[in-house]
């Protein structure tokens, strides 16, 4: 903490660390302090002390400055250990990938602690919190310590889009994002005294939130960037400007809705008006979100309870139809991009092993979807 300024730690400058949850921090009264291995980030950070938003809805643009900041490398473990034991909040997003790489420091962090403090899993990844703690766990001898830690699950659902790397090179600090601005957290998860954060909902029960996010706004995403890929469409707006490709988006919404509202006991206008704000937001031009952005990694969006088999169990579960998101697999499974080694994989799959061994061995459909996703393939829009 410097002087009196309540201090939050942001495990990672990337879009999400940058784009939303540094937002987050400053718009609550806190210094924010950058963890980050990417030099130019770190010094950039230094340099300036503060960051540039850039807001954009449709053709309105608008600015805001993220102030103060600064920066740690993330390779000084002993300094990083030290702002994690004085600050006040923290949050993680660096990708699933490095949390055993950053468990170690943050364990380093939590012995120095005297205080409770609370960790919010920003991560796009089923159980991260759970999954962090586990890393966390493998490097302390005192267990008793996570009765005052708070390993907090949240769902990301504001769009940061990549920035083109020439305007990177101009301005490594660029940050673009859409106006929506909330943030859903795991009420259950936290420990007291937990410090008010703007911008942030307590949600209980969080699963709830957690196949909101990956069954409505995760799965619809992804089929408008298939379906959008077969009419060789660049962006994401394009898409759902469609009318035929808006309908097949929206009726497979609707049906995850649907079954979420069931599975939670939930009211339908609620659920769906969460849909209806997520269709009106995919539409958003000025965001230039890209159709190889939402549609890569198909691989793992194809996998055994991600956004679209996930999606189709939950309806099954629940009783909904379901036709729309198979024809969505359809289109998925039509999906090529020479420079997305996922999507190669995908068709040296398809062209190995054929359509049904595919969707049999790696996604665990029916025979009865099968031959559904298979009937579609002849059909689906072009």
């Amino acid at each position: 903490m410097i002087g009196n300024k309540k201090t939050a730690v942001m495990y990672g400058a990337g879009n999400i660390g940058r784009g939303f949850i540094g937002q987050i921090f400053h718009d609550s009264g806190f210094e924010v302090v950058f963890i980050d291995i990417n030099p130019v980030i770190v010094d950039a950070l230094n340099d300036k002390r503060s960051y540039t938003q850039e807001i954009i809805e449709d053709d309105a643009t608008s600015s805001r400055e993220i102030i103060p900041v600064r920066a740690v490398d993330g390779y000084d473990h002993e300094a990083v250990a030290k702002d994690i034991a004085n600050c006040d909040i923290m949050a993680v997003s660096v990708g699933a990938a490095a949390l055993s790489y950053i468990a170690p420091v943050i364990a380093a962090g939590l012995v120095l602690r005297e205080r409770s403090l609370n960790i919010l899993v920003c991560e796009n990844l089923a159980h991260a919190p759970d999954i962090l703690k586990k890393h966390v766990a493998g490097h302390l001898s005192d267990l008793s310590l996570f009765n005052k830690v708070g390993f907090v699950g949240t769902t990301i659902g504001r769009m940061v889009p990549f920035v083109p790397q020439q305007q990177k090179e101009a301005d490594p600090l660029k940050i673009v994002v859409e106006k929506f601005c909330i943030l859903p957290i795991d009420g259950d998860a936290i420990v007291s005294p937990m410090p008010e954060l703007q911008h942030t909902v307590h949600c209980r029960p969080f699963a709830l939130e957690e196949e909101k996010k990956l069954f409505i706004h995760n799965m619809g995403h992804a089929l408008a960037a298939y379906f959008g890929a077969l009419k060789s469409y660049t962006y994401i707006w394009q898409a759902i400007e469609d009318n035929e490709i808006n309908g097949y988006v929206r009726t497979a919404m609707t049906a995850t809705a649907k079954a979420l509202s069931i599975k939670y006991n939930k009211n339908i206008k609620e659920v769906t008006g969460y849909m209806d704000d997520l269709l009106q937001r995919f539409g958003n031009k000025g965001l230039g979100d890209t159709i190889t952005r939402v549609g890569g990694d198909p691989m793992r969006k194809l996998a055994p309870g991600d956004r679209l088999i996930g999606a189709v169990d939950l309806c099954k579960e629940q009783g909904i139809d379901y036709e729309s998101i198979l024809t969505g697999i359809a289109a998925a499974l039509r999906y090529s991009a020479p420079d997305d080694p996922s999507a190669n994989q995908l068709q040296n799959r398809l062209t190995g092993s054929g359509v049904r061994t595919f969707l049999t061995t790696y996604c665990g459909l029916s025979i009865s979807d099968i031959t559904k996703v298979r009937q579609s393939l002849g059909a689906v829009i072009y």
